[in-house]
């Protein structure tokens, strides 16, 4: 065991946990934010995914170990109510079937906003193709992403 000292949505945590243990157990097991949801472990579908000093990540492949001072953002950081553009876009665009992959795939397109704030739909297709749905609302999840932009068609 080893300690880390890290910074998740904002507030600094200090964490017991092997290097090698992902940043998903850390945040689910030690840290208590279960909204970082477990899929597939091996960063197939990206229902894992978190922000890294802004940047789309997938939890269940970054060891404690590397994550060091850099700033984790999980869906439960991106707003308390549930009021970030993401969010609410998601639920008016009726996006949530299952709802297991809405937290990856809001968190990767909350990087995609900050990198390119008027994504076409080749710009959105690109950056959510790692991300999986099962349920394949893809289309619902272009037009949320394309909502929180602001564009309109």
């Amino acid at each position: 065991m080893a300690s880390y000292k890290i910074n998740v949505n904002g507030s600094s945590v200090n964490v017991e946990a092997l290097p090698d243990m992902p940043l998903l157990w850390v945040l689910r097991d030690i840290v208590g934010l279960t909204g970082t949801k477990y899929g597939c472990g091996v960063g197939s579908c990206a229902a894992c995914t978190v922000l890294v000093d802004g940047e789309e990540k997938k939890s269940c492949l970054l060891p404690i170990a590397e994550v060091g001072a850099k700033k984790i953002t999980t869906i439960e950081g991106l707003s308390k109510d549930g009021s970030h553009p993401l969010q609410r876009a998601f639920i008016e665009h009726d996006v949530p079937q299952c709802g297991y992959c809405q937290a990856g795939q809001i968190m990767a397109a909350a990087a995609l906003l900050k990198r390119k704030p008027k994504p076409t739909d080749a710009d959105i297709d690109d950056a959510m193709s790692p991300n999986v749905c099962r349920c394949g609302t893809y289309q619902r999840i272009r037009e949320a992403i394309k909502a929180a932009a602001g564009i309109t068609k």
